[in-house]
């Protein structure tokens, strides 16, 4: 893996900001928000000047019960080949549930929310991760998520179920320490078992970011300074390996020039006193090696093949470790409880026949068995239909909870349900608000309480640009806004934007359009 060194992500809002900051190595960009053949201004500037640009995806939901989409990875690969990057990097997340799976309504989360950490969520991560692989043409990193709830019934750690992706796919990982301390003050897990348990030597870079605290739960906000506890989480990581790069994320409230530059240079001193704290512990004047490292904790990856495209060796997990009831599958199962994704994996969907055609039955029967263990040691086994539709359903349980007033389902903390389902409701208000900025200004003060309003029983049918259709089609419909002027604007807006083709303005240019289609 390139050695990035120290890094920001670009956003458009402070694109200037980062072409003129000194010391900046590579940047990062969400991979949606770029078109392949009109690129910003500012970011081809940037790759002039050697800045390596990064691609950081938000959309393929690897951890979805899904396989992730052809077109998707195409229009990702795509974003690769434009910016010249060296890497590709994602989340373990799933962003979507429901369809024809789980045979109920098809949801966007719009936001990356916990996948379960079980044999069953990882046989299918880990087969969507290689479907992935297989499309890119650049070495793929996942990204550790932050989160507000847990789910039931847990089988792994997270450094567990990130040690076993990485040895069953030869992918890379992206760490987030940020997303460590949340999950630390959200659901009571220890960063620093997280770190010893992680295979350090698969780290294609770390993330920082701020956050802030409120009533006992951290938002992973990235619109704050961030916080002695995050450094602190970095200090140690880089005291156990030196990482390829380290990247600050500021996605909102931004500071100006000479702020942003004192946080950079905080992230710098956490790393320098990680690998000055490695140093004295080797005695040896420098950072501390791989091995070294692994003896002091860190898990090493046993025969995985880092940044590798194509199938992982020698994975020890067992496939199957819990045996609870599958569910029937039905449209009503998704208000079916979560455990329900505890069930056991499938080895295989069918049996290994013999080359030649003339073994027994019996002798069938125990190849195929044979040939299913040493394919699940081999981490090479694809999931099932079964395994993928009880993932299928309870994750659309729980987005279905989430983001349209589905009860919660069974084991999993209502409050922090709440927590998280107003959390969905105000980013899907803020995101539509960017987009179509013309609906606030439209709507006025009433326009937050408006869209919460409409969230509260509405998912996502698409993206934050349909949401925004969505919503003033629904507040059309209702007769709303009470006031005829701010209605009639509202749907001149919606015309406009809804057809295939920007409505003709005035008078004159409706009229030739009338007497074209007479």
């Amino acid at each position: 893996m390139p050695r990035l060194g120290t890094g920001i992500g670009w956003r458009p809002e402070i694109a200037d900001t980062v072409e003129a900051m000194p010391g900046i190595d590579w940047v990062e960009v969400v991979a949606e928000n770029v078109c392949p053949g009109h690129l910003p201004e500012s970011l081809l500037r940037l790759r002039e000047r050697g800045v390596t640009v990064i691609p950081h995806g938000v959309s393929l939901g690897l951890g979805g019960a899904e396989r992730p989409g052809p077109g998707r990875l195409t229009a990702l690969a795509e974003r690769v080949a434009a910016l010249g990057a060296p890497l590709v990097t994602e989340h373990i997340a799933f962003v979507r549930a429901g369809g024809a799976l789980t045979a109920s309504p098809h949801l966007e989360a719009g936001h990356l929310l916990p996948v379960p950490r079980t044999r069953d969520a990882l046989d299918v991560l880990c087969e969507n991760v290689r479907i992935a692989q297989d499309a890119l043409p650049v070495p793929l990193a996942l990204e550790n998520i932050s989160a507000l709830f847990s789910w039931p019934g847990e089988e792994l750690t997270e450094g567990q179920f990130l040690s076993e992706l990485v040895e069953r796919t030869g992918v890379r990982l992206l760490v987030d320490v940020a997303n460590l301390h949340t999950n630390h003050v959200n659901r009571g897990e220890d960063p620093v078992a997280a770190l010893a348990a992680l295979p350090l030597e698969a780290i294609a870079y770390v993330h920082v970011a701020g956050g802030f605290e409120r009533d006992g739960v951290w938002h992973d906000s990235h619109a704050h300074p961030v916080p002695r506890a995050v450094l602190d989480i970095l200090t140690d990581l880089a005291s156990r390996v030196a990482p390829p790069g380290v990247l600050l994320e500021r996605d909102d409230d931004f500071p100006g020039p000479a702020e942003l530059q004192g946080e950079l240079d905080v992230v710098r001193e956490a790393v320098a006193a990680g690998a000055a704290g490695a140093a004295r512990s080797t005695g040896t004047g420098k950072p501390g090696t791989p091995e070294a490292r692994t003896a002091g904790g860190g898990a090493a990856v046993g025969g995985g093949r880092l940044g590798g495209r194509g199938p992982a060796v020698a994975s020890t997990a067992t496939a199957v470790n819990s045996p609870t009831a599958a569910v029937d599958g039905t449209a009503t199962a998704v208000n079916s409880p979560a455990a329900a994704v505890n069930g056991p994996a499938t080895a295989m969907d069918s049996p290994a026949t013999a080359m030649d055609g003339s073994t027994t039955a019996a002798d069938d029967a125990a190849t195929a068995t044979e040939d299913a263990a040493a394919a699940t040691m081999a981490g090479t086994v694809p999931a099932g239909d079964g395994v993928r539709q009880r993932l299928g359903v309870a994750q659309a349980a729980v987005l279905s909870s989430l983001v349209a007033g589905t009860p919660v389902p069974e084991g999993f903390d209502r409050a922090r349900m709440g927590v998280q389902a107003r959390a969905l409701a105000a980013k899907r208000a803020g995101v539509v608000a960017k987009v179509a900025p013309e609906l606030p200004a439209i709507l006025g003060d009433g326009y937050r309480a408006a869209f919460l309003a409409y969230a509260r029983s509405l998912p996502m049918s698409g993206g934050y640009r349909r949401d925004a259709l969505d919503f003033a089609g629904h507040l059309l419909k209702l007769g709303r806004p009470d006031d005829p002027g701010t209605r009639r604007e509202l749907r001149e807006w919606w015309l406009h934007r809804a057809g295939p083709a920007p409505r003709p303005r005035g008078l004159a240019a409706r009229a030739r359009v009338l007497l074209r289609r007479s």
